[in-house]
């Protein structure tokens, strides 16, 4: 856009063409603001995708996966009959554990037996999820490793 200052003009007169280094800037840009602004659209919420009743359950641990923006703890649950059923746990990131919690790649181990308190996926599926009033416990030295929203651990 160019701009006229002379005092007998007011009218503003719009280049014939950008020239290709302006149009090179423009996109640049663009996709610098586009590209920053995919964080804020990469995290999700949870309203609505998990029960509010708090589930508990008591499994053996068959993996840890100590990574960001989210642990998860994968363990086995014997249901009523006996049959094994896979769960997945979803937690808070790595660097929260390790941060506020201490955890370290020897936490967990396979085969130790824990008690998970967390609210179940609503669709059945068995996936919990540990971000909102939860808790897990060694089962064998009774060690509460993770805890989130205590305060609030009883029914809503």
């Amino acid at each position: 856009m160019v701009f006229d200052t002379r005092a007998e003009s007011c009218e503003i007169t719009w280049p014939k063409e950008i020239p290709m280094k302006s149009k090179a800037l423009i996109f640049a840009v663009a996709a610098g603001m586009l590209l920053s602004a995919a964080p804020f659209f990469a995290h999700h919420g949870d309203a609505g995708r998990y029960e509010d009743k708090l589930t508990t359950l008591t499994g053996s641990v068959v993996e840890v996966q100590l990574v960001d923006p989210h642990c998860i703890v994968v363990f086995d649950v014997p249901d009523e009959k006996g049959q094994i059923a896979h769960w997945q746990a979803e937690l808070n990131g790595r660097t929260m554990l390790t941060k506020q919690f201490g955890w370290n790649k020897t936490t967990l181990k396979f085969g130790d037996k824990i008690t998970v308190v967390g609210r179940r996926v609503k669709s059945g599926a068995p996936y919990i999820n540990l971000t909102d009033r939860a808790s897990i416990t060694v089962v064998e030295s009774g060690k509460e490793i993770f805890s989130v929203g205590k305060k609030n651990l009883g029914q809503p």
